[in-house]
C-alpha cells in the first residue's frame, strides 16, 4: 500500500495479494523480532487469519498446519490455550484458539468443558476477570472471557450474581468524558472503550453506554491528517510494502494489519467481506451462530475513490 507522503489520498489503494503475501510470510522469518514475540503466537494467527477472511481469502494458510499448531498450544494443567506450546494458559491465548478453531470449522476438536470452566474460574467475586491463575485484571479480559463463552454458547454458565458484579465493574471503570479505562479511575481509552462496549453488547447492556458523550469522546480522536489516536495528546495509530503500520513511515506489523483492515470494512471499503465489530470476526461467521448484536456499517462502496 502506498504511503501518504508518497502519493496522493486518491492513488492509494488496497493491494490485497500483496497482504496476503505478507500474512503467509509471517511465520517464514526466523529474525530476533521473530523469536521475541512467541508470547503474542496464537494471537498472530488470529489477525492474520481474520485479515485474510476480511479480504475474501480464508483458505490463505494451511488449515491443518494451523489446527494443529494451536493444539499445540494447549496447556493441560490450566485446561486452556498458551500463547505458544509449553507456555501457561491465559484467557488471551485461549480467545484466539476459540476465534481459529471456530474459522477453520475445527471447534469439535477443542475440550469445550475445560475451557468453559477455566474461564468461569477467571471471574472475581467484584466483576473484574482475571487474565490467567496470576490474578492481573484488566477490562480487556473481561471482554476476552465474555467474547469466549459467547463463541462456545457457555454464556448462560455465568452464575447471574455474577453476571451483575461484571456489569456493575464496568460500569464503575466508565469515565466522566464516556469512555472507559483499564481499571476503576483508569485513564479512558480507545481501546478500553472498544472491549467494555463490545462487553456490554455481549450482556444486551448498551443502555449503560453514553452515547453522547462516548460518540463525542470518540470524535475528538481524529488528527487532522486523518488518522485516530487512542486517547488525547498522543499520535496517530493507524497503512505499506504488505501489512499495515500504526501510522505512514513505521514498520508493519499483522496487529495493526487486522484492525486497519477491520477498519477499511466498516468504512465500506469496496471488496473486503464484513466484520462483525463486537467479535471481530467474520460477520458470516457470527451470523451462523447467531450471535449478531446491534450495530452499525457504512455500506460497501462500489469503488474507490
Amino acid at each position: 500500500m502506498a504511503t501518504a507522503s508518497s502519493s496522493s489520498s486518491s492513488d492509494v489503494k488496497l493491494d490485497t495479494a500483496l497482504h496476503i503475501k505478507y500474512i503467509q510470510n509471517l511465520d517464514k522469518r526466523q529474525d530476533l523480532a521473530y523469536h521475541l514475540t512467541s508470547h503474542l503466537r496464537l494471537n498472530g494467527i488470529y489477525w492474520g487469519l481474520t485479515a485474510a477472511h476480511i479480504m475474501g481469502q480464508p483458505n490463505t494458510l494451511d488449515r491443518e498446519g494451523v489446527i494443529e499448531y494451536v493444539l499445540s498450544c494447549w496447556d493441560d494443567e490450566a485446561g486452556a490455550f498458551g500463547p505458544h506450546p509449553g507456555h501457561d494458559g491465559h484467557v488471551l491465548a485461549t480467545l484466539s484458539g476459540i476465534q481459529i478453531m471456530l474459522m477453520e470449522d475445527a471447534i469439535d476438536r477443542i475440550d469445550v468443558g475445560r475451557v468453559t470452566q477455566f474461564l468461569l474460574d477467571r471471574i472475581n467475586d467484584d466483576g473484574s476477570v482475571s487474565g490467567d491463575t496470576w490474578g492481573e485484571i484488566d477490562t480487556r479480559f473481561t471482554y476476552i472471557c465474555l467474547s469466549s463463552l459467547s463463541l462456545l454458547g457457555k454464556l448462560d454458565q455465568i452464575p447471574q450474581q455474577k453476571r451483575d458484579s461484571i456489569i456493575e465493574y464496568i460500569r464503575k471503570c466508565k469515565n466522566f468524558d464516556g469512555g472507559f479505562g483499564r481499571v476503576p479511575g483508569a485513564e479512558s481509552h480507545s481501546g478500553q472503550v472498544w472491549v467494555c462496549t463490545a462487553a456490554l453488547s455481549i450482556l444486551d447492556r448498551q443502555d449503560l453506554i453514553d452515547v453522547p458523550l462516548l460518540g463525542a469522546w470518540l470524535s475528538e480522536r481524529q488528527l487532522p491528517n486523518g488518522g485516530l489516536n487512542g486517547r488525547p495528546e498522543k499520535l496517530e495509530d493507524d497503512l505499506e510494502d504488505g501489512g499495515i503500520a500504526d501510522r505512514p513511515g513505521d514498520w508493519v506489523d499483522v496487529f495493526h494489519t487486522i484492525f486497519g483492515l477491520a477498519g477499511l470494512s466498516l468504512l465500506g471499503y469496496p471488496g473486503l467481506e464484513d466484520i462483525d465489530p463486537v467479535y471481530c470476526m467474520p460477520a458470516k461467521l457470527i451470523d451462523k451462530l447467531v450471535l449478531r448484536k446491534p450495530y452499525a456499517a457504512l455500506e460497501r462502496m462500489s469503488s474507490y475513490p
